[in-house]
């Protein structure tokens, strides 16, 4: 028999499963970070942090964000009460976080009630760092 180089119709199914097994779900609507704003003050630096997703109600909403230390470690959470189906983008605040004095920048993610943290994160460098 000759090969033409096409796969056959039963192969591109197990093909696509077997990928779909590896990568595991995919987050079709991450949150995502629009914007950052942050300002140090006597009781840390407070973060003004700008989010969007296709929030649809109680089941499914952006729920939290994170400010990282650089080396990942986690300097405070914001977690997000409610849904905000008719906000977007919003914006939601968190002040009081202490940065390591040696850290020119912090990073952001997101997470979402459904799928959970965003795999990468914002970089934000501090201003008069």
């Amino acid at each position: 028999m000759h090969s033409t180089g096409h796969v056959m119709p039963a192969r591109v199914g197990s093909l696509l499963l077997a990928l779909t097994l590896l990568t595991g779900p995919a987050q079709a609507d991450p949150v995502t970070i629009e914007d950052v704003r942050a300002s140090e003050g006597a009781n840390g630096w407070r973060f003004d942090v700008t989010l969007r997703h296709p929030d649809t109600g109680w089941d499914h909403y952006a729920d939290a964000w994170q400010v990282l230390a650089p080396d990942g470690s986690v300097l405070g959470t914001r977690e997000l009460a409610h849904p905000h189906v008719d906000e977007q983008p919003f914006t939601r605040s968190l002040s009081g976080i202490a940065v390591p004095q040696d850290a020119d920048h912090v990073l952001i993610r997101a997470r979402c009630l459904v799928d959970g943290w965003n795999e990468g994160t914002v970089r934000f460098d501090l201003p008069g760092r």
